[in-house]
Formats: structure tokens, C-alpha cells, sequence
């Protein structure tokens, strides 16, 4: 069983940056792959970004890319989400999400445990 807690969710300007975190506890960290995902308001939770256990791959949504990074450190226990240019589009609650295997999904369905998702609210 993993727990993941997510913290540093908050209010900025379009343009700005913002780092969510995710800390995880539980069984062995480092031998899953992490994901976010975010949900806006009226729509559906979507992929954000994803990394493999190693951290040494990773995938991002087209709306993201070149945006966003998803460092992880093991040692830690915690995987970050570093939002930089940030839009108003980006705004949603962010949730991040870990599998017991190593290899990075796109799927939610792939994921088997689950934080409770940040706020992230951009303004124009």
C-alpha cells in the first residue's frame, strides 16, 4: 500500500510558476512509476505527465510540454510537478498517482493509488 499526500497548490498570475509536491509513504517508493493528472472544472480528469521508477523517462501531455518538468527524488519519497508559463487553461485540481510497476502509463486506469488532489488556480 502506497499513501500520497500532494501539497503547494495555491494562486498565481498567468505567466508564473508553481511546484506542487507529492509525498509518498508506505511500501517501497522508488519501484513505481508516478503520474499527474488534473481535473478543471465541468470536465474530465486528464494525463499530465508521467515517470518511470528510475526517472530516467518520462512523457507529457502536447498541453504541457516544454512547461512543465516532473522531478522525483527517491531518497525523499516525493515527486514534484514544476509548472512554469503557466495559462488560466492550466487551472484544475492536481492529483498525482503511482502504479506498482516501473514502467510510465498514460492511463488512469493503470494507476493504483491515488492522492487528494491540490488547487492550482491561474489568473489572467
Amino acid at each position: 500500500q502506497v499513501q500520497l499526500v500532494e501539497s503547494g497548490g495555491g494562486l498565481v498570475q498567468a505567466g508564473g510558476s508553481l511546484r506542487v509536491s507529492c509525498a509518498a509513504s508506505g511500501r517501497t517508493f522508488s519501484r513505481n512509476a508516478m503520474g499527474w493528472f488534473r481535473q478543471a472544472p465541468g470536465k474530465e480528469r486528464e494525463f499530465v505527465v508521467a515517470i518511470t521508477w528510475s526517472g530516467g523517462s518520462t512523457d507529457y501531455a502536447d498541453s504541457v510540454k516544454g512547461r512543465f518538468t516532473i522531478p522525483r527524488d527517491n531518497a525523499k519519497n516525493t515527486v514534484y510537478l514544476q509548472m512554469n508559463s503557466l495559462k488560466p487553461e492550466d487551472t484544475a485540481v492536481y492529483y498525482c498517482a503511482a502504479r506498482r510497476f516501473m514502467a510510465a502509463m498514460r492511463m488512469e486506469s493503470e494507476y493504483d493509488y491515488w492522492g487528494q488532489g491540490t488547487q492550482v488556480t491561474v489568473s489572467s
